[in-house]
């Protein structure tokens, strides 16, 4: 009997491999985000899936790729055939892979993924790359991850990593907004209610300096 909860135990906790081939300047912001935070890239990737899987406002923009229908929570999206396969978007683009693992299983991230696959008429693996960058340039989730992570200090050398987040973000933003790193380090401060000693003395000062000049 031990044994066999065991075994039920390994396969609810079982995780896939995906690796998502994605442009140079996409895998660079991952990779600047993983910097910045001090954590694995695989884990920026996953968490970056997750966030994206749960926003009503990720979906509703990949939704006008799907060829399929897709249903994630209460909203059901209609598909159309007639629509060109979302792969057609990287051809000609350099790309590289990065790797991350998701949870396997009824209802867990890699599930999720290879329903958003079908409705794209893609591989699990291009609906990654496509869900990561919907995901990443939604402000929104550079937030939330941000605020979770940017409780120690901030180097000058991981605030110059996320101006250039910032500015990727803010490149041809499909959701037409405009992030600076004034308004983004302004939301932590309010969001994690700290004071210069946890966010750093150099992240104070460049605030400062932003204020002066309004």
């Amino acid at each position: 009997m031990r044994v066999e909860e065991k075994k039920r135990r390994i396969r609810s906790d079982k995780k896939r491999d995906v690796k998502p081939s994605l442009p140079i300047d996409l895998k660079e912001c991952i990779y600047r985000l993983s910097y910045i935070t001090n954590t694995p890239v695989k884990n920026v990737v996953e968490s970056i899936c997750i966030s994206g899987l749960a926003s009503s406002k990720v979906m509703d923009y990949l939704s006008n790729y799907f060829r399929r229908g897709f249903s994630c929570g209460s909203t059901v999206y209609m598909g159309d055939m007639s629509k060109e396969p979302i792969r057609q978007l990287y051809k000609n683009i350099e790309k590289e892979r990065v790797s991350t693992r998701l949870k396997d299983g009824h209802g867990e991230t890699y599930d999720v993924l290879k329903r958003l696959a079908y409705a794209l008429d893609c591989s699990p693996a291009l609906a990654a790359s496509f869900l990561i960058e919907a995901s990443i340039r939604n402000s929104d989730f550079v937030d939330e991850y941000m605020t979770r992570h940017l409780e120690e200090e901030l180097d000058q050398g991981r605030l110059k990593e996320l101006k250039e987040v910032l500015k990727f973000i803010n490149k041809n933003n499909p959701y037409k907004e405009e992030y600076s790193l004034h308004n983004l380090i302004s939301y932590i401060m309010d969001e994690l209610k700290v004071g210069a000693t946890n966010l750093g003395s150099s992240v104070q000062n460049w605030l400062e300096s932003m204020q002066h000049k309004k």
